[in-house]
């Protein structure tokens, strides 16, 4: 009997932190299809459950008293993970600072490894985060999928229970995921083969 490949572990940063926000409706429903994989396992990093500090130390200095207990919090599952899924909004025609401050308190976390995008907001659906996210993630050595998924209008693609009404959203889950994967496992075996080296 063959033995079963381990499950990928996928680690979705929820990149909003303001009050009143969407990201918690969207990031249950593609948890939901996460939940549906066998290939899967989930960890959902909240960045308004796990804030990080805004300053960082000189370089070569040591962080700050209670910047360890906090990065404690993020930085061993983002270590974990075989890849990421980003779930943001679009703020000025960028990602919000909070997704960008988790973003650079890490680097090698991030090497190597494939990153998917559920995006949301209004017309744009946050494709324009998504474009800005794709340039500083190729400085961190990750590999961002090329299908994403964007909620345009995202707000009325939900019920009153806040359950996915848009079928064409559920299958650009599904292929980006499938992707998602794919990218996953290829960089884990050559990670397993060769450690990577920036």
């Amino acid at each position: 009997m063959s033995e079963q490949p381990q499950q990928l572990r996928v680690a979705v940063v929820v990149g909003s932190t303001r009050e009143g926000r969407f990201a918690p409706v969207v990031t249950r429903w593609i948890k939901s299809h996460l939940d549906q994989r066998d290939d899967m396992s989930v960890d959902v990093v909240d960045l308004a459950e796990t804030p990080l500090p805004t300053v960082f130390p000189a370089f070569g200095q040591p962080p700050a008293p209670g910047t360890e207990e906090a990065l404690a919090e993020v930085s061993p599952r983002l270590a974990a993970a075989d890849a990421f899924v980003f779930v943001t909004p679009e703020y000025n025609h960028s990602f919000p600072a909070s997704l960008k401050n988790a973003i650079d308190w890490h680097n090698e976390q991030w090497h190597a490894k494939p990153i998917g995008f559920v995006s949301y907001g209004g017309i744009s659906g946050g494709l324009r985060a998504v474009e800005q996210l794709r340039l500083v993630m190729a400085e961190l050595h990750a590999t961002t999928i090329r299908n994403t998924v964007s909620l345009h209008n995202a707000w009325g693609l939900f019920d009153e229970e806040y359950a996915m009404k848009d079928t064409q959203s559920d299958a650009a889950a599904k292929t980006m995921l499938d992707q998602l994967a794919w990218w996953a496992q290829a960089l884990r075996d050559a990670r397993n083969a060769r450690p990577y080296t920036a």
